[in-house]
This record gives C-alpha cells, sequence and structure tokens, in this order.
C-alpha cells in the first residue's frame, strides 16, 4: 500500500514571479504561508527587475 499525499492532492499558490503554479513541498512545510515565488530563479529575476 503506497504511502504519503497524492501530488494531486498538495495545496498549490501561483508564483509571483512567473504567475505559474506551484505546489507544496516538504522543505516548506514550516514556511508554507511565506513561500512566493516557485524558486530562486524566480525570486531573484522579480528583485531585478524593479
Amino acid at each position: 500500500m503506497p504511502r504519503g499525499v497524492k501530488k494531486s492532492d498538495l495545496p498549490q499558490k501561483a508564483c509571483q514571479g512567473c504567475g505559474l503554479p506551484f505546489t507544496w513541498r516538504k522543505k516548506w512545510g514550516k514556511v508554507w504561508a511565506e513561500v512566493r515565488y516557485c524558486s530562486d530563479r524566480c525570486r531573484r529575476a522579480k528583485k531585478t527587475a524593479r
């Protein structure tokens, strides 16, 4: 019997940098409310675009 949760059942957000949806990751478990970007690349691109 498989363990865990299906990826389709995990929470999602839209990235503020690129606008694409991204899914919850285990490493973001404690800070999910503060996560705004899907990757470091989007985070860096948003800061330089200002």
